[in-house]
């Protein structure tokens, strides 16, 4: 995230620079789509998304793997089921070829999120990036930006408040990573439609869960295309889509999707029949994240969506590290796990630290998840009873700044609850001692970014950087 913000500064002064008529945004990885995307929002040029695609499925002992498989590969060895030598051939068979992750982690669903924004042509997301396809996807939208050019279709006019409510949508039935959250906030920031938190919940509320992909499901990215890539999933939600929204092709959603054809359905279901009836990303809200927290149920584990337990706190990243296998360590299963000062200023970036490998010892008697709540991120490809972007984080001084251990958390997901049991007089009481672990470097762009950052629940963008500039430059301006 420090440099997803660096990137989008990048890109909307590279595009005010250089006398151009519109651009067209080559996309990659998690960071690249939404920064390349802020940036040409901040300047409102005609432009459109082409992505560089997943890579193929992994393949290892007749299994098919991808990078969600990461997660379970380091607990196995971590609980001895796995060895070293068995690690690196699973690795050797995960990626073999070029392309970003082969599950709906957080770059196949940033990918996603771009054409259900309609930045992109129709099918863009999923054709993987070793398929010929894909240059014909990019030659296509080479075309394409030359005649937008002269409709003027500039980003303001594709990202409206129906563009956004669609892709909250669609990253629910696709269940889509919980960094989605904080780039369409982001995204929404520099383009000026009034999104929050709290509709991240309201439109994926009533969304099942359509796309049988992992982490959520149980297939690949390339699966996905092979059976109507994203169009076929769009098709299967247009009674709950704004279907007159605008796209890059000039047409509406409802055009763009009509025709689209499902060829498998137990890869992309219908709503009547879908693979979970729970999808999404919940917020919740309480004394431990004034400000919100999320959590997607589809990745969690059901029995743990109401749950009680003590707090493991670990200050930062470096005692967690140094604490999470001590045999020592006073933990069981139902306790939960508090990660600290991993948020945007806390630990600069909010690197995806949030779904914490479980202690070495519980793994060795079989458990397989704990409820885990940070200030900070996940990746897209990971999954468990994970609550994360708790706001404000740690470093910002809000009442998870000082949990200790042995609080009592209260978990209710239905009830969109996250509470610490005790008081607030107590609370006060704590930050009366408290000093925040953020350090400004003193200078150059971290500095920067510690001390302009906004908290998680807002995008986690630098503060000067919502609205535009627009690409008209001036000897004032410069």
């Amino acid at each position: 995230m420090l440099y997803r913000n660096l990137v989008s500064m990048d890109v909307e002064e590279s595009i005010r620079a250089n006398p151009v008529d519109g651009v067209v945004l080559l996309c990659g990885c998690d960071k690249t789509t939404p920064a390349l995307v802020m940036g040409a929002c901040s300047v409102d040029i005609p432009a459109i998304v082409v992505s560089g695609g997943p890579m193929l499925t992994g393949h290892y002992k007749g299994k098919e793997i991808g990078t969600s498989d990461v997660w379970r590969f380091n607990d196995a060895i971590r609980s001895g089921q796995m060895s070293e030598a068995e690690l690196g051939e699973a690795e050797a068979s995960m990626c073999r070829s070029r392309g970003h992750c082969a599950v709906m982690g957080t770059a196949s669903s940033m990918a996603c999120m771009v054409e259900a924004l309609g930045l992109t042509l129709p099918g863009n997301a999923a054709i993987p990036a070793a398929d010929s396809r894909r240059k014909v996807l990019a030659q296509y939208s080479g075309l394409r930006i030359v005649e937008m050019v002269k409709e003027d279709l500039t980003p303001s006019k594709v990202l409206t408040r129906a563009a956004f409510e669609n892709a909250i949508k669609v990253n629910a039935a696709i269940g889509g990573s919980t960094n989605f959250v904080i780039h369409l906030l982001a995204i929404a920031g520099r383009i000026g439609v009034d999104l929050t938190l709290e509709d991240f919940d309201t439109y994926s509320n009533d969304i099942p869960l359509l796309a049988n992909i992992q982490p959520s499901g149980k297939y690949f990215m390339e699966d996905l295309y092979y059976a109507g890539g994203l169009p076929a999933v769009m098709k299967e939600l247009l009674g709950s889509l704004n279907k007159e929204a605008i796209t890059v092709t000039g047409k509406s959603v409802e055009v763009n999707v009509g025709d689209a054809e499902c060829y498998n359905r137990d890869i992309v279901a219908t709503t009547a029949n879908p693979i979970n009836p729970v999808s999404g990303i919940i917020v919740l809200k309480g004394n431990l994240c004034e400000s919100g927290a999320v959590v997607k149920p589809s990745a969690a584990s059901a029995h743990l969506m109401k749950h009680s337990g003590k707090a493991v706190v670990f200050e930062d990243i470096d005692d967690y590290k140094a604490r999470i296998d001590d045999p020592n360590l006073e933990v069981d299963e139902s306790s939960v796990l508090v990660l600290k000062n991993v948020g945007p200023m806390g630990y600069p970036g909010m690197p995806e630290v949030g779904n914490m490998a479980l202690p070495k010892k519980l793994l060795t008697q079989g458990v397989t998840d704990m409820v885990r709540i940070s200030d900070g991120r996940m990746s897209g490809t990971g999954f468990g009873t994970v609550i994360l972007h708790a706001s404000p984080e740690a470093a910002a001084g809000g009442n998870f700044a000082v949990v200790q251990n042995g609080d009592i958390i209260e978990l209710d997901v239905q009830n969109r609850s996250l509470q610490l049991k005790v008081s607030q007089a107590e609370l006060d009481e704590r930050k009366k001692t408290w000093k925040s672990k953020a350090a400004d470097p003193g200078r150059g762009y971290v500095s920067l970014y510690v001390r302009t950052v906004e908290q998680s629940h807002l995008g986690a963008d630098l503060d000067f950087l919502k609205g535009g500039s627009g690409s008209v430059v001036t000897r004032d301006s410069h």
